[in-house]
């Protein structure tokens, strides 16, 4: 119908839906039963708007008989006003349709842990992570996010070597998803006597949270030090033997917290972190295995990709990735990326929808 793939297999998931939802036992399982209810209510609607926009169809061939075959200008006047009515509304409905018939990403919902790091260009680039740092906290802000510092090192200049934070809420992961990739800053230094620009990069990776029913680790492939935490961080932290630093042995990540003055926190924020380091691997793996064209995509996670320039005497920013210019940097800085978001989420869908129907074509 009108390019839209046939909707009986949604139905026919709706209805399996319905079944589970109506067992005794379905809540249970309170994070497998929030999914669900997710899926179901994303069917349902998807049902709704199918059957919404076969109406419209339907009211469009009605017209355009008036129009063709009845003799009364007046009649056939009205006729055109309600079809070019209805023409405006058919194509943002099958592309809301379309957007519903993609599978939905599952992490979309997770909590996000986020990584930035000093890329080229020593101080300025342990600098600009602070900057970038501090934009995620007041974009998490606004949305109503939590912000849970988990390890950092700072730098003698005063930003950040790399810092990691987690942000708890509603769809972190679907927002946050589309930041990972190197950013390039181009600014004149605090520390530039002449007033040239400089280039430097900082990186950053989005990885959804993982829990432990996704990532199973033995006890016996990571080996655990412990050592006195150095840096800032106050008198308490410094006397305490709380850093934390795990190696996994199948890969050889590392992953180090002395954040807190806890040894048992410290373990606790690592094991997070090396938890969710591994499901996006593992989610790399399987995404590498059914689509070759993954460094193609938006939010392919890459981190040596260079995704974005943030021209500070210009105060312009521009998206590589879909050729986006903004000039107004120094709102962006202050969190304000709403509009960059809903542009890098816009442009993935297109690519998703375009890749939907040609497969339907096919």
């Amino acid at each position: 119908m009108e390019g839209l793939p046939p909707l009986e297999q949604f139905l026919a998931r709706l209805d399996a839906l319905d079944k589970k939802m109506s067992e005794p036992d379905f809540y249970n399982d309170q994070r497998s039963a929030s999914a669900l209810s997710r899926e179901h209510q994303q069917l349902a609607k998807l049902k709704e708007s199918y059957l919404e926009f076969e109406k419209v169809l339907s009211q469009i061939d009605e017209n355009k008989k008036i129009i063709e075959e009845n003799a009364d200008p007046e009649f056939v006047e009205l006729a055109k006003e309600d079809l070019a009515s209805l023409e405006a509304k058919k194509e943002p409905l099958k592309t809301e349709i379309l957007k519903m018939m993609i599978p939905p990403d599952p992490t979309d919902s997770r909590n996000t842990v986020v990584e930035i790091r000093a890329g080229t260009g020593g101080d300025e680039a342990s600098l600009f992570a602070a900057d970038l740092y501090r934009m995620y906290c007041r974009y998490a802000d606004s949305r109503g996010w939590k912000v849970e510092n988990l390890s950092s090192s700072e730098s003698p200049a005063g930003g950040f070597k790399e810092i990691c934070f987690l942000l708890s809420g509603d769809d972190v992961y679907r927002f946050m998803k589309y930041e990972s990739g190197t950013h390039r800053v181009q600014r004149v230094p605090v520390t530039e006597a002449s007033g040239r620009i400089h280039t430097s990069a900082a990186t950053v990776a989005v990885l959804p949270e993982a829990e432990e029913v996704d990532i199973k680790i033995d006890p016996s492939e990571i080996e655990i030090s412990i050592a006195r935490a150095s840096g800032p961080g106050g008198q308490g932290v410094n006397t305490t033997d709380s850093a934390v630093q795990i190696l996994h042995k199948p890969t050889g990540m590392i992953v180090k917290c002395a954040d807190e003055r806890s040894q048992l926190k410290n373990k606790t924020k690592a094991l997070k972190v090396l938890r969710s380091r591994l499901l996006e691997m593992k989610q790399r793996e399987e995404h590498d295995k059914y689509a070759q064209n993954r460094r193609e995509q938006i939010g392919s996670g890459d981190r040596s990709e260079r995704i974005r320039t943030y021209n500070f005497p210009q105060s312009r920013l521009t998206d590589h990735r879909i050729g986006l210019t903004l000039h107004s940097l120094p709102q962006i800085m202050d969190g304000d990326i709403d509009a960059l978001i809903k542009a890098l989420e816009d442009a993935d869908y297109a690519a998703r929808i375009a890749d939907l129907t040609k497969h339907q074509s096919a």
